[in-house]
């Protein structure tokens, strides 16, 4: 169902997606994750890889182009096995693995977590030991309570906390109700940071 939104001045709607659409106006509107792989499904376009990529995907099929080139994916190597110690060293490609995450639990902190600075420095540590690994997680948890930035793919989480910064005494219903509406418009009407409406009272429509 196509979003539509009412507000002081004139009416557009996102359009269907269908084949004849152009990868400019694909571009223009927000899609769901799952809207877009459905859609890539009936154009029978791979729907692998993040939200960015299959809307670039998707983008340059409707036009006419060449899809953009996959991402590398990282060569996985052989993976750790008990027994490790302090002194193991991180082979090139090792993963985030529960033995791994066993390994730091018990020997380092009960409280620990692949958080994003453990996995690039797994994903980037082959050559170093899982001591280094230990003290790198204890030099980071003071930066790593502080806020970090939300990954483009979290859209609605990174706006929600933009607009609870902006102003700390909405509620989360007005939060929602302000994301509906700021998704509900094209790229170029969309206001950064709180997604008001002109009026502040927009009223969508089936």
């Amino acid at each position: 169902m196509n979003t539509r939104t009412s507000y002081g001045g004139g009416v557009e709607s996102r359009p269907p997606l269908r084949s004849d659409l152009s990868g400019a106006e694909l571009q223009r509107w927000y899609w769901t994750l799952a809207e877009l792989t459905k859609f890539a499904r009936h154009l029978s376009v791979p729907a692998s890889g993040g939200k960015q990529a299959l809307t670039a995907r998707l983008a340059a099929v409707l036009d006419g182009t060449p899809p953009p080139p996959p991402a590398p994916r990282r060569a996985v190597g052989r993976q750790l096995t008990e027994p490790l110690t302090a002194d193991t060293v991180l082979p090139p490609g090792q993963r985030c693995s529960q033995t791994l995450r066993a390994w730091f639990l018990r020997e380092v902190d009960p409280a620990f977590h692949f958080d994003a600075g453990m996995r690039t420095f797994v994903a980037e540590g082959a050559g170093r030991t899982l001591g280094e690994a230990a003290n790198h997680w204890h030099a980071t948890r003071e930066s790593a309570a502080r806020h970090r930035p939300i990954g483009a793919q979290f859209e609605f989480n990174a706006f929600v906390r933009r607009r609870a910064a902006a102003r700390p005494g909405g509620s989360r219903a007005e939060h929602i109700a302000a994301w509906k509406y700021h998704r509900s418009r094209p790229a170029e009407d969309r206001t950064g940071q709180s997604g008001d409406s002109p009026r502040h009272d927009a009223q969508e429509s089936p």
